[in-house]
């Protein structure tokens, strides 16, 4: 969901960030919180590997968040082009649905079956590989 209107913040250095008007002061603090974590995890090279494995692991325990906000992190990782947060919020997204079937993506996604029984059959024949 984007919007024409944008909202600028002015931090205390200066320097100026656009967001769209949809990014909440919850996303928008979660966002910051990462931002921050990843600005602090490689801070010098002897530091790396333990660090690089604990913020694997504050990574993973980011984005265990409900459905709703693990979206509105998606669009505001995107629309803020935070490739990193992206990456991991998308692959987040991208682990709730391995090895599901249609129905159950459908059913976690809100998603209603518009297929008449005979299109389904159709397009599961047309892509039988996938249903393997």
């Amino acid at each position: 969901m984007t919007s024409t209107k944008k909202i600028t913040l002015k931090c205390s250095d200066g320097e100026t960030f656009v967001i769209d008007e949809f990014v909440t002061g919850k996303i928008l603090a979660k966002v910051i919180e990462y931002c921050k974590k990843h600005v602090q995890g490689g801070s010098s090279e002897e530091e790396k590997p333990q660090n690089e494995d604990d913020l694997k692991a504050w990574d993973l325990d980011f984005v265990k968040v409900d459905q709703t906000t693990l979206f509105e992190l998606i669009l505001a990782a995107n629309y803020l082009n935070i490739k990193s947060l992206l990456d991991l919020t998308t692959q987040a997204a991208a682990d709730m649905i391995k090895d599901k079937t249609p129905e159950e993506v459908r059913k976690i996604f809100n998603i209603e079956n518009d297929f008449s029984p005979e299109e389904e059959a159709k397009i599961r024949e047309e892509n039988k590989w996938a249903f393997e």
